[in-house]
């Protein structure tokens, strides 16, 4: 049975109140795991009507299970209350969580126009005692070289001091919207402090709080950089079999059939090609490694691969179609992943870009977005079971959904342009192509077959 304390100071059995700032589609899944496991959460957020919603017990986005019921449950208990006040909650916390994004700058640098400001709102409540933590991926060094100062200056607190100054460590968040209470229970907690009291404060909050193994690594830095490493790693990953998937086409050979071949040998985990990588980590976070450590040149070179897939895309469609000047296309799929409601680095408005700078007239349709969202990303709404006069589709997400698709609704169709080949096994008319990333189109297959003969043939 814990005990509710204040302070809290880390003492086994023992909770307290933690602050979290930004209440987005992790912080607020976060504030739920806190608040389910006896602490007193307030959360923070600069939209107003979000807070408001949120001191009602209601959520504002409704992607994550379960994530509704725990939060009613909360505030009904008294245990999750929300605010705009930094200050004010940092001011009555024993520890403060930011989750705050950092992105990309136009020049592909980190951005931190928002968790500078987040961060000096909380120095301004920060107190003796307080446990400062960083979920937010950050270049390696930044917790220690930047948040520590920009802390110290705005609150005149010194780090590691846990009696007359604050504590400051970095944990990644390693879940996935729509499934985070999940992934919380599942993946070891990695956690390191700028100092070795901080590490062992923060592994204290982060064993009172997840059922998971909690891992304390040495430094701050080492757990910053564990995070851009995993990431880092899937990039490279995809882009090494999107290069795999350009030589099966051009083999005739599909490159499904070998990766799960490759990957039957308990070493190999060859990971899945397709139109692109989006979202808010696996284009963003190599950056933070990019722009620090030129001597890395693989996570470069990914990040130029799979960028690229959207104009391999492109002219595939050309190949099959010629110009695409006045030609109707239809893109399904706008989010950068199934079944999340985000469109973080989506490779889906590049692709729309880029077919209509070669003069289509693109039409797209997702299941989870509204058509003023779908007239945003620059292309014309289309609705599901409407006869439509495409000529080529180019599925962009694979949605479940899209399995269910009729081809009989698009009677000029020429081309299905499968980016996630996961449209392999709908049934089309005669005369319409499929085309997938690293499945080679048949005649290919047979073309290579035939010079293969031939050419043994000669050697006989």
């Amino acid at each position: 049975m814990t005990q509710f304390v204040r302070p809290w100071r880390g003492e086994p059995e023992t909770v307290g109140t933690v602050a979290v700032v930004g209440m987005g589609k992790i912080g607020l899944p976060l504030a739920a795991q806190y608040a389910g496991h006896g602490w007193h959460v307030i959360g923070v957020d600069i939209q107003p009507w979000v807070v408001e919603r949120l001191n009602q017990g209601r959520v504002h986005f409704a992607e994550e299970p379960t994530l509704a019921e725990r939060i009613a449950e909360a505030h009904a208990a008294g245990r999750f209350r929300a605010t705009t006040s930094h200050a004010e909650a940092t001011g009555e916390a024993d520890v403060v969580v930011i989750i705050v994004p950092v992105m990309l700058s136009d020049a592909r640098e980190p951005d931190y126009r928002f968790i500078d400001p987040a961060s000096e709102a909380v120095a301004a409540g920060l107190h003796p005692g307080v446990l400062v933590l960083y979920e937010t991926t950050l270049p390696v060094g930044d917790t220690r070289d930047r948040f520590g100062p920009l802390l110290e200056r705005a609150s005149g607190l010194t780090v590691g001091d846990p009696d007359a100054g604050f504590l400051l460590a970095f944990s990644p968040e390693r879940v996935y919207s729509g499934r985070v209470f999940h992934d919380l229970e599942t993946y070891p907690k990695l956690v390191g402090g700028v100092d070795a009291v901080s590490g062992a404060r923060a592994a204290a909050f982060y064993r009172s709080v997840l059922p998971a193994e909690v891992w304390q690594l040495s430094t701050a830095e080492a757990a910053e950089f564990a995070k851009l490493a995993e990431t880092t790693y899937r990039d490279v990953n995809i882009a090494l079999a999107n290069q795999f998937a350009a030589y099966a086409e051009r083999m005739g050979v599909d490159i499904h059939e070998v990766i799960r071949g490759s990957n039957s040998q308990p070493f190999s985990h060859i990971h899945q090609p397709g139109i692109g990588v989006g979202g808010h980590c696996i284009p963003v976070y190599p950056h933070f490694l990019i722009s620090r450590a030129p001597e890395l040149t693989l996570p470069a070179l990914a990040r130029q691969v799979n960028d690229g897939q959207v104009g391999l895309a492109v002219q595939a469609v050309e190949r099959e179609l010629g110009p695409l000047e006045g030609v109707p296309v239809l893109v399904l799929g706008l989010t950068y992943r199934e079944d999340v409601r985000e469109l973080a680095y989506t490779r889906a408005i590049p692709l729309i870009e880029r077919l209509a700078f070669h003069g289509a007239e693109v039409w797209a349709y997702d299941p989870l977005l509204a058509d003023e969202e779908v007239v945003r990303t620059g292309a014309h709404p289309w609705h599901w079971g409407e006869r439509g006069p495409f000529r080529a589709i180019v599925v962009q997400t694979g949605s479940q959904q899209f399995r269910a698709l009729d081809p009989a609704w698009f009677p000029d169709l020429a081309l299905l342009y499968d980016g996630r080949n996961t449209l392999r096994n709908l049934a089309l008319p005669e005369g319409v192509t499929y085309v997938g990333v690293g499945v080679p189109d048949p005649r290919a297959v047979r073309r290579v077959r035939r010079t293969a003969g031939a050419g043994s043939a000669g050697r006989r």
